[in-house]
């Protein structure tokens, strides 16, 4: 699976920015599909995930009432909405795509999200 991220950008603090992950290949094997975060001399964190066949989503406290995942089967693509963006939300965003019963095994390339105050 190979996953294009796309989307990242300056934004003010309060402003709204969508991401996007497009995959190709064996899309099939898809199961679930996250997003992660790392900022400047910070390890990198979970964001959110979306189960791929359901849609069902999960996130991270830190964002939970922000940020929505969403998916489009169709278009094998993966999104993140983020509303309310902070400051602290700056970092390269990643989305990664998990296999069933494996760990997140496919990484993107990552986009820059920069928030300013």
């Amino acid at each position: 699976v190979q996953l294009q991220a796309s989307g990242g950008g300056l934004v003010q603090a309060g402003g709204p920015l969508r991401l996007s992950c497009a995959a190709s290949g064996r899309t099939s094997s898809m199961y679930r599909v996250g997003w992660f975060r790392q900022a400047p001399g910070k390890q990198r964190e979970f964001v959110a995930r979306i189960w791929w066949s359901s849609g069902s989503p999960y996130y991270a406290d830190s964002v939970k009432d922000r940020f929505t995942i969403s998916r489009d089967n169709a278009k094998n693509t993966v999104y993140l909405q983020m509303d309310s963006l902070k400051p602290e939300d700056t970092a390269v965003y990643y989305c990664a795509v998990a296999q069933r019963y494996e760990e997140y095994g496919y990484w993107g390339q990552g986009t820059q999200v920069t928030v300013s105050s």
